[in-house]
């Protein structure tokens, strides 16, 4: 079964953590939380203080910390800090990625790097055997609701390959365009980690779009 996280960014921030419960309870397996810094990405989001309220409200839920951020090692304790279990930066934020890792694994989270679409997997060639995770972006970040890009699929199919190839547990999360009716595209495709914002939280019911998407 696919792992499901709902995005928080098509969460009602008003009241986040009635929403947030809500899609736990309903059998969510991870909260993904997009982080933006209005540089990196054309779009402005939440930082530590909206982690650290999450983590709050939701004490026992996997927080999935997706950094869409210029110079990510410089807030990775931060995040950590504030109740990421995961933290995922972006391999064309990096300068150093493999030093970007390490400041990620130094906070005692679980270490992940995402590609945006036009990156190809071919630059974690050296780093892959570091990571818990690897994001594959299936729209360009910055914004919800997006359309996805179909030419992602065969990325996923090869990274997928190299994975089992070199006998490794990395998974695969994608991010963008995530739906009921194209969930199985991407379990069939390599994908394990299966982000969702409308998908789930613009569902008429939440808890029947979580259980599509983990039987995908």
């Amino acid at each position: 079964m696919a792992v499901v996280a709902p995005s928080i960014l098509s969460a009602d921030f008003g009241n986040l953590a009635r929403d947030v419960a809500d899609v736990l309870d309903k059998g969510a397996d991870w909260i993904h939380v997009d982080v933006m810094d209005g540089h990196f990405v054309p779009n402005l989001t939440i930082g530590p203080p909206v982690v650290a309220a999450v983590r709050r409200h939701a004490m026992d839920a996997f927080l999935d910390v997706h950094l869409m951020i210029e110079r990510p090692d410089a807030s990775v304790q931060a995040y950590r800090d504030a109740g990421a279990s995961q933290i995922t930066v972006h391999a064309e934020a990096c300068v150093h990625l493999h030093r970007s890792i390490q400041a990620v694994q130094a906070t005692g989270a679980k270490v992940g790097v995402a590609l945006n679409p036009h990156t190809h997997e071919s630059v974690l060639e050296y780093v892959l055997d570091e990571l818990d995770l690897v994001l594959i972006m299936s729209v360009n970040p910055g914004f919800g609701g997006q359309s996805l890009i179909e030419s992602i699929f065969p990325k996923i199919e090869r990274l997928r390959r190299k994975i089992d190839q070199r006998g490794l547990r990395t998974l695969i999360e994608v991010d963008g365009g995530v739906k009921v009716d194209n969930a199985d595209r991407f379990t069939s495709a390599g994908a394990h980690v299966l982000v969702s914002g409308s998908g789930i939280y613009g569902a008429p019911d939440r808890a029947a779009a979580i259980q599509v998407l983990k039987s995908a």
